[in-house]
């Protein structure tokens, strides 16, 4: 039999050249100074798309908890006249498997007052016993106390319509409502004052500002609404799962509703996070490939700077296969450790993204993160695993392509070319 020849792929003496040719020579300082800025490139490249990644899906994440921690899951309207039954339809529709409360609500726009201050703002009737299923204000109260509210003759308000009004805990708030009494002279405004009794932080700034929660029976005699309610919302299991749940709750209803999800009353803002979290996406792997192309040139002037040695080596029998592994090897641990370095990085600013998103603003006097403009009071980051992974092969498969032209291109070297002028 004939004896083998060449080594088995990735032989110990192939990282062992590929690992020389990444340390840094005087005569190479050059190449070397572009393997870094590659490796740079790649690590910052990763580092910003999971960092990316992960707000956008923490900001996704804070809306739509803050959104639905005050808001219902399912809003369910009558289309058939008033809505007098809403006690009994409320009591089946909590029966309906999926569904965790059903609470029907006044609501109502405003004007607030306090001192000289005054302020748009929407009232909701709540009935005490519903308080708990409402996560949004239940588990977020400041001051003050939700027991015994409805027989309290006071409100719970916003903490920024509070600060913006002035107001704190036992203060007055004077609510003006242009659906008033009727008079022979027109419709006068219904003006009432209310003790505060308790102040809640929601955590989104437009809610803060806005939401005021009054006893439901009292809300019904103020918006001359006695023996009905304005509608009922519905808290289900799992928000997701919403076109499972509606046909029950239609059955359940058993009369002719206007039935609305979450996602309807919201898809254009979170139609517009999807855009722009695909197209950030897009535009940040356009540094990773950048970086990439930086291989190709680091390993291209590599290749021209080492003819000599692979021709010395395919002259000692080394293959082409070899030759082509050997510079591979070179690139992809470029490719490779400026991933898990930009992983690790981007894992770091993740978990610390609060500080220093505080401590930027600190040295430069701004705020970074408005509540008012970015509805959320602290700048939120989700990282999600599948999400990271797809980062880590686009970033390694992006590097290790970069690396397959330079490495071709040292294999297909003619050893008598490289030696002729030697």
């Amino acid at each position: 039999m004939p004896a083998k020849t060449g080594t088995r792929p990735f032989a110990p003496f192939e990282w062992m050249l590929a690992l020389r040719y990444l340390r840094s020579r005087r005569r190479e300082a050059f190449i070397s100074v572009i393997a870094g800025f590659s490796f740079f490139g790649i690590m910052l490249g990763v580092a910003t798309l999971i960092v990316v990644m992960a707000v956008m899906n923490g900001f996704r994440s804070e809306l739509v908890g803050k959104i639905l921690g005050v808001n219902g899951h399912v809003i369910l309207e009558p289309i058939d006249g008033r809505f007098t039954d809403y006690a009994e339809v409320a009591t089946r529709v909590s029966a309906v498997p999926g569904v965790k409360a059903a609470v029907p609500l006044i609501e109502g726009q405003v004007l607030a007052s306090g001192g000289s201050r005054s302020s748009g703002a929407l009232v909701r009737g709540v009935r005490e016993q519903d308080l708990p299923h409402i996560p949004g204000i239940a588990g977020h109260v400041l001051l003050g106390t939700l027991e015994g509210f409805d027989s309290s003759g006071g409100l719970a308000v916003g903490s920024r319509l509070a600060a913006n009004l002035g107001l704190t805990l036992g203060s007055v708030i004077t609510l003006v409502s242009p659906t008033g009494t009727v008079t022979p002279i027109g419709v006068t405004p219904r003006i009432k004052n209310y003790p505060i009794v308790a102040i809640f932080e929601i955590g989104m700034s437009e809610y803060d500002a806005s939401f005021v929660i009054m006893p439901f029976a009292e809300a019904q005699a103020y918006f001359n609404s006695l023996d009905r309610a304005t509608a009922i919302e519905i808290y289900i299991d799992d928000p997701d799962a919403v076109d499972s749940v509606r046909p029950g709750i239609e059955q359940a209803a058993e009369r002719q509703i206007l039935m609305t999800d979450w996602r309807q009353r919201n898809t254009t803002l979170f139609s517009a996070l999807e855009v722009e979290r695909n197209v950030m996406f897009l535009i940040l792997t356009l540094i990773v490939l950048v970086a990439a192309l930086n291989i190709i040139s680091g390993l291209t002037m590599l290749v021209k700077d080492k003819g000599h040695d692979i021709a010395i080596l395919r002259t000692m029998g080394a293959t082409q296969g070899a030759v082509m592994r050997v510079f591979f090897i070179t690139g992809a641990a470029i490719g490779t450790v400026g991933t898990v370095a930009g992983v690790i990085l981007g894992v770091i600013v993740c978990w610390n993204i609060e500080a220093i998103r505080q401590f930027i603003g600190w040295l430069t006097r701004t705020d970074l993160f408005s509540p008012e403009l970015y509805f959320l009071s602290r700048l939120p980051a989700e990282m999600d695993l599948r999400e990271t992974l797809s980062v880590i092969l686009m970033a390694i498969v992006l590097s290790y392509v970069a690396t397959l032209y330079p490495a071709w291109r040292a294999a297909r070297l003619d050893p008598v070319d490289a030696l002729r002028y030697e």
